[in-house]
Parts: structure tokens; sequence; C-alpha cells
């Protein structure tokens, strides 16, 4: 009986046992886990700034099996804490930090093909090969494992693998621990000021090899800091920044912390109008990454094809209209785009607005002019309006639109000629084009119908945009929080509230307000586009190298009758 308790003892000393260890297979389980998501935000293949060897995938897990890191995280191990959990991911984290770099590609850079079971650090130091070595150098000696450099690690002649790269590279620049500028054009010792001359500044891929990390750090030709400023983020650096933002056009805070996305699309084209790739399709490729897009990659399309499905994508997925706010050549891919990023250089067309006084005082007068039901009819057309739609080459889209009536020439030798328009519902206007327009009137007709457009933006509605708002974690609110803050103002309201028969009345009066302010918006000047008809039902945008400003002769006269949805080619 005795030897059955010891027996006994023993067994339930050994269960407790189990229990208070990992096995071994589930400690490699997570840390396993925890490497494979923190590889999903770096590249395919990373240099060794150890043995300067590159390495794929199976090459940096065994990299990281050999390392003392893994077998002491391995054997230290013991319980199952979510402390522990957190101490895997610290260690694998840290081990695979990688540094990437950021340069100007020059004549003779180091491929693929030239470093493959190649170590980098034995390689003749010329040309690419240099910086190479002294790229990985500097990684080496600030305590990084791995390092990536655009040149050397991707296989350009692998469709799949340069997908995947284009498609990823903003992911893995944000993802970098830290990303290294090397800047070829500036000398040792420059002056503040040399950073915004560099040629660097001016390159397509830079804009979101800048923008996209957390952690930059300059270095000057002979790889000496810029400005021999030591600090161990160059985008904290008030000087550095302040530079960048004179170079660029763009605030410094928003350099410092930029968020990929559709938002604000229009000034994000600006900032990247007059960089300058050598492959022309990489104008529209790095910007992938900007807007937080994955388009294929397709060398050979041509410049405007490419620029074409980029801003197709933007109004397809966004509803943002403002891309097609700009003055040049039109795309071949769709007329409503341009064929040059350059022509959005110029600031979006800004015309005066009407303060709110103003705007109350108009309001006052259409009240007496315009009934209940017409202006309500016309809000709610309006609101219920499509967003555009854009796939295919084609643009539908929603507009308000007024038949041209009259195109003249006007005299003058210049290249570019000036036509007197005039439109129903709209004052006489001036284009400008190096178009030639068909001259009509209402004495001598045309068979082609034109029409100036304004393309419905529904931010006049003035009602909210949710997807601009916070939610209630960015808030650092819950749910439960506000409703319970709102639950005496609603018993408040409740008390309060008006007899049925005033809510109504209350409601109908809101409502009126509502449409006539946006009869008062759609009164003022506008930008528009003339648009020419091609087919039954399909029209072509005419460019015009200025703004086209129209302007409503009365408010209360728009018809919606006009209110269409046009089909652009």
């Amino acid at each position: 009986m005795e030897h059955l308790c010891i027996v006994s003892k023993c067994l339930y000393s050994s269960a407790g046992l189990r229990q208070q260890y990992v096995r071994p297979s589930e400690t490699e389980d997570a840390i396993q886990e925890a490497v494979w998501i923190e590889l999903s935000n770096a590249p395919l293949r990373l240099l060794n700034t150890s043995t300067g060897m590159l390495c794929d995938r199976a090459a940096q897990l065994n990299r990281f099996k050999t390392s003392p890191e893994y077998k002491d995280l391995l054997s230290s191990i013991t319980k199952r804490s979510d402390l522990e959990i957190e101490r895997i991911k610290e260690v694998v984290a840290t081990h695979f930090r990688c540094v990437l770099l950021s340069h100007r590609w020059e004549e003779t850079e180091v491929l693929l093909h030239h470093i493959q079971d190649k170590m980098v650090y034995e390689l003749d130091g010329l040309g690419g090969t240099a910086k190479l070595r002294s790229f990985c150098k500097v990684a080496r000696d600030a305590g990084y494992f791995w390092a990536w450099m655009d040149t050397c690690c991707i296989d350009k002649s692998n469709n799949v693998e340069l997908q995947e790269s284009v498609n990823s590279m903003f992911v893995w620049y944000r993802h970098s621990a830290l990303t290294i500028v090397y800047l070829s054009d500036v000398p040792p010792s420059s002056q503040s000021g040399a950073l915004a001359s560099s040629i660097w500044n001016k390159r397509g891929w830079t804009f979101q090899e800048f923008v996209a990390p957390k952690v930059v750090i300059f270095y000057q030709k002979d790889w000496s800091l810029y400005l021999n400023d030591r600090s161990p983020n160059h985008k904290e650096s008030p000087e550095i920044m302040k530079e960048l933002e004179g170079a660029t056009g763009i605030d410094a805070q928003t350099l410092i912390s930029f968020r990929p996305g559709m938002r604000d699309a229009r000034e994000k084209l600006r900032w990247a109008s007059k960089r300058i790739t050598t492959m022309q399709e990489d104008i529209a490729y790095s910007l992938f990454g900007i807007f937080g897009i994955h388009l294929p990659v397709i060398y050979g399309e041509k410049k405007q094809n490419a620029l074409g499905r980029l801003l197709q994508e933007i109004v397809a997925r966004s509803g943002d209209i403002t891309c097609l706010d700009w003055v040049g050549q039109s795309s071949e891919f769709n007329s409503c785009l341009p064929a040059d990023i350059i022509s959005y250089a110029a600031p979006p067309c800004s015309l005066p607005s009407l303060s709110e006084d103003e705007i109350q005082t108009a309001v006052s007068s259409l009240r007496n002019i315009v009934t209940m039901d017409s202006a309500s009819k016309l809000y709610d057309l309006l609101e219920n309006m499509n967003t555009p739609l854009f796939a295919n080459c084609r643009l539908r889209l929603p507009c308000i639109t007024f038949r041209v009536t009259e195109v003249k020439r006007r005299p003058g030798r210049a290249a570019h000629s000036t036509y007197g328009v005039k439109a129903d519902g709209l004052q006489e206007l001036l284009i400008t084009t190096d178009k030639t327009l068909i001259q009509f009137s209402r004495a001598r007709p045309t068979r082609q119908t034109f029409f100036l457009v304004r393309p419905w933006d529904r931010r006049l509605l003035g009602l909210p945009d949710f997807s601009e708002q916070l939610t209630f974690a960015d808030e650092g609110e819950s749910v439960a929080d506000w409703s319970e803050s709102q639950s005496g103002s609603d018993d408040t309201e409740e008390s309060s509230s008006n007899s049925p028969g005033e809510e109504e009345l209350s409601v109908d009066l809101d409502v009126h307000s509502r449409s006539l302010r946006l009869m008062v918006h759609l009164g003022q000047a506008f930008s528009a586009l003339l648009v020419a008809q091609q087919h039954v039902g399909e029209y072509k945008r005419v460019a015009s190298d200025h703004n086209i400003i129209a302007q409503v002769k009365d408010p209360a006269s728009i018809d919606i009758m006009n209110i269409r949805t046009l089909d652009i080619l």
C-alpha cells in the first residue's frame, strides 16, 4: 500500500511538472509563428551584414535557428504566459530588424547575378560595388543583421517576384528598422541646402522611400553623416526637416507621419508631379504604395496607360473627382485624365467661397422664389446620384450638364486658340485650347453635341463624411462610455420634445433650408469640363490649357433634367 502511495505521488509530481513546463514543440511553434509574422512585412531576399551573403527565406530562417538568440530562447521558456510570448516576439523582431537603402541608381549598379553565391565584402570596390559594401558595413556597425538594396535583392527576370516587390515596396520601407538615404551627389562637409539640391529629391521612387519609414538617416558621398547630425533619426531633426519641407513642398509633419491611402489624392499627385523616373511606367508604379493600391506591373505598357490605370483605380475606389482637376493634354487612356503627371503640378482650381452670412442672405432671397417642393426634388436627386464608376478606360461621370449653343473663335495668332462659348443656363465664358473646335451658333447649328459639365461633388450636400471620422478606439472612448453619457440627455430631450405637428414642420423647414443652401453653392463659379459627343451617348473631354471657369446665370433656374450621368471615353 505504501508502495502505491509513492507511485501515486510520483505520478502526481510528474503531471505537475508537465503543467509547469512547455513542450519544446509548443515553443518552436510559437517562435515560428512570430518569425513568419515578422517576415511577412520584409523583403524576400536579404543581405546578411555579417557574412556579406545574399539570403533567401530558407537561408534567413536557418541563420536564426543557428543563432545564440534562438538557442537561448528555446531553452529559457518554461512557462505558459503572455510575458513569454511577448519575449518571443521581442527576440524575433530584434533579430530580423532590417536596414533598407534609398538612393539614386547610377550607371554601374550591382545586380542580383553579380552577388549570388558571393560575399559582398570580397568583391572589388568599384562603382556600385563600393556603395553596396559601404552600405552593408554601416548597417552591420549599427548592430543590424540584415540589409536590403533594390538593385541586387530583386530578381527582375522573375515576373511574379517583380510584381510582389513593386506592390510591397511601401510596406517594406514602412516596417524597416532603419532606412539609410545615400546622397551620392552631396560632397563631404556640405552645408545646409545640399540635401534640397540633391537629385535624390527629384526621383520618383525616393518619394515613398522617405515618407514610408519611421526612422531615416542621411549619408553624404563619403558615407559621413549629413550635417554631422548624430541623432538616431533625422526625421526628428528640425533643420533637416525644414530643408526637406522647402525642397518637396510638403509640410514637415506630413513627411514625418505620412499615411498612405486615397485621402487627399489630388494633393498627393501634386507632390509627385515633378519627379522623374528612368522607366516611364515607374512614375505610376512608384505611387502604388502612396495610395495603398495593388495593381499589375506591366513594363512596356507606356506611361499614359500606367498612369491611367492608377488614376482609374483611385477614382473607382474612392469616388474622388479631384483627379479630374487638371490642365494640359488628355490621355489616350481616357480623355478625362491627363497624359502626364506634370498636369497636377499646379494647385487644384480654387475659387472664392461665400461667408456664412452671405450664404444666409442668399438662402433668404431664394426662399421667396423657389418652392420647397422644387428645391427638395433637386436635393433628393443629387443626394441619390451614384458615385463615379471607372472601369475598362470608361468613366461614368455624374454631373450637371449645360448644352453649348455657340462656339466662336476670337481673333489672334497665338499657338493656342481662344473661343467665346455660350451655353444654356451659363454666363458667357472663354476657353483656350490647342484643339480646333467646331464653330457654330443657334443660327448655324452643328449636329455634334457639346456640353459644359459640372462633375457632381457630394461634399456640396453638406453631409458628414463618416469615413473621415475617428473610431471610438481612436478617440479613446468606448461604446459603453458613449451610451452612458447619452442616456441622461435622451431623457431630457424626450421631456422637452415638441408635439408631432411641430416636429414635422421643423423637419420640413430644415430640409428646405438645406436644399436652398445647396442651390446657393450650385450658383457659385465652378471649374467646368468641355465634352464633345462621339457616338450616341458617348463623349470625350476637350482638354484646355487653362481652367474653364463657369457660372450659372440664375441658381433658381437649374433644371433637374440637366442632371445626368455621362459615359466619357
